[in-house]
């Protein structure tokens, strides 16, 4: 039996800012940012918009009624979660309507987690194969103003339907996986900000890519012919080609050329979009399959998730018939191309905004919010979420 991807959306929200002008406010050389960590525009979140929201945006334009009473499982890997205790997963259940009978649980590991919620995905649907699972990636990268982790910030979010018999990529049962305990990239309970060692952290990815990519050979004897491309974690898209250019020379000059060229495909949506955490991969994924050329059913594509502290996978999935057209690249394209650049006064003023954390109440102006599902304020420490279309 498959199982695999059945359905994929994306949500990022209305605002961005300009990655040329954020240099110049910050006295840096342009191409530091859009050639030397590969971003040309980062995502910006207005108050109305967290990751409940922006997960539940994404998964509003992709899930019909006969998926709302299927999905018996809905599973949000974020590290930007809102409760310590109660899950993202509920908000965005309930937000949606999905089929009450459901388990819904919030998973945590760095950027990884969501790879983790696919894999626990697949085994219940071979155990429930008349059932879907809701897989969720949503997070906002916040390293603050003026900060040496300032230009790799972002927000967005992925949500992926998993089933039997998918429409777009079957999701293959082999996988490399590894655990080490460092510390690379941390946010402790106490603090709205990470701290990383970026050297570190950066070898760090290479490392894991090199020990998953050695280890899945061994257990498949894969080569990087076998496949059409490899999408990577990115934090920001020079981050995966360094990692990729470690082991192109495997292969001949050919099959490296066509998966530097497909890497740079699977870089669109991340570079306009910024740091999305647990959601950076898919996104990588989601680029690749709208805007990549002649993809035919059978092609296999490699995935590399990576989530600091750490944990790294390497997999594999095969495009399934007709895929092309289960994705939805004009309404992705119109996303972006809709959003307000926001001048750098600007975006600072909107990343300074918060919520109250005294029990205040607040409500805040969903009008200004394009979003069908927006944060219209807080009462008594509980966020109130309006879907514009109940």
């Amino acid at each position: 039996m498959k199982i695999g991807i059945d359905k994929i959306g994306f949500y990022t929200p209305h605002l961005y800012v300009d990655m040329n002008k954020l240099a110049v406010a910050r006295h840096v050389e342009p191409e530091k940012f859009t050639i030397g960590i590969g971003q040309s525009q980062m995502a910006v979140p207005p108050l109305t918009q967290d990751s409940v929201t922006l997960a539940a945006n994404a998964a509003l334009e992709i899930l019909d009624e006969e998926d709302r009473n299927q999905i018996d499982l809905v599973i949000f890997g974020t590290e930007s979660g809102i409760d310590h205790s109660k899950s993202a997963a509920v908000y965005v259940h309930h937000l949606l309507g999905i089929n009450p009978h459901a388990r819904s649980i919030e998973m945590k590991q760095a950027c990884y987690s969501t790879t983790a919620a696919m894999q626990l995905a697949k085994g219940h649907i071979a155990l429930h194969p008349e059932k879907k699972a809701l897989v969720l990636a949503s997070d906002i990268a916040r390293y603050g103003l003026n900060t040496g982790g300032e230009a790799t910030q972002g927000a967005g979010a992925v949500a992926i339907v998993i089933s039997a018999n998918p429409s777009i990529m079957e999701l293959e049962s082999e996988s490399a996986y590894f655990t080490n305990d460092i510390m690379d990239f941390w946010r402790p309970v106490y603090s709205d900000t990470a701290f990383v060692d970026g050297k570190f952290s950066n070898e760090q990815y290479i490392a894991f890519f090199n020990q998953v990519w050695g280890q899945y050979k061994e257990q498949t004897g894969a080569t990087l012919e076998d496949f059409e491309a490899i999408c990577f974690h990115l934090p920001y898209t020079k981050m995966g080609l360094k990692a990729l250019r470690t082991v192109l020379d495997e292969t001949s000059e050919a099959v490296q050329e066509r998966l530097l060229n497909h890497y740079q495909i699977s870089t669109t949506y991340n570079r306009n979009v910024g740091n999305i955490y647990t959601g950076s991969l898919y996104l990588s994924l989601l680029s690749f399959l709208e805007q990549a050329q002649n993809l035919q059913a059978g092609t296999k594509i490699g995935l590399y998730s990576y989530g600091s502290g750490a944990v790294g996978e390497f997999f594999a999935g095969v495009l399934q018939p007709n895929f092309e057209q289960h994705v939805q690249r004009d309404k992705h394209e119109k996303l972006l191309a809709n959003r307000k650049e926001l001048s750098i006064a600007e975006y600072e003023e909107v990343f300074q905004q918060t919520l109250p954390t005294d029990g205040s109440t607040v409500e805040l102006d969903i009008n200004q919010d394009p979003a069908i599902i927006c944060l219209a304020g807080v009462t008594e420490n509980k966020r109130q979420y309006v879907n514009k279309n109940n």
